[in-house]
């Protein structure tokens, strides 16, 4: 399919958009978490760590390589926010478990993200539409890079 002119820049000026809003968004979680001393990639591994998971289990939930994930335990195993244990059923891996202190760090991180939606000035219904308008682009997106 061949755009017109005027399709290509309303394509850039909506990609610019989205970028706009990410680095918005970026900076503003940036900001919250830094007051407990973290970083956003440490933020976002005490956010899913429900429970006890693998590295691998961790880095798919924080939608990264096992090895990024890595540098990050390491941080937060140093802070004594995370343990690493022998893994019950697999004696080759190891499982991430929350210290305490790990737990009550995840629960404040949570707190604030309640408190301070990063979308609060849209409704649920805006919030949602958004949310299924950007999945099915990034499905799109990820079916044309391969």
């Amino acid at each position: 399919m061949v755009m017109t002119q005027a399709q290509a820049e309303a394509q850039w000026e909506l990609g610019k958009l989205v970028h706009d809003l990410d680095m918005q968004s970026s900076a503003r979680i940036r900001e919250w978490v830094a007051g407990f001393g973290l970083t956003v990639a440490q933020a976002s591994a005490l956010r899913e760590m429900a429970g006890p998971m693998t590295m691998r289990e961790l880095a798919a939930r924080m939608s990264c390589e096992p090895s990024n994930a890595t540098v990050v335990i390491d941080k937060l195993e140093t802070l004594r926010l995370i343990e690493r244990r022998p893994h019950p059923t697999d004696r080759r891996a190891k499982q991430l478990v929350l210290t305490p202190e790990g737990t009550e760090l995840r629960e404040r991180v949570l707190k604030i993200l309640t408190e301070k939606p990063l979308f609060a000035d849209l409704t649920q219904d805006e919030q949602r539409t958004l949310e299924k308008l950007l999945k099915r682009a990034l499905a799109r997106t990820d079916t044309l890079r391969a």
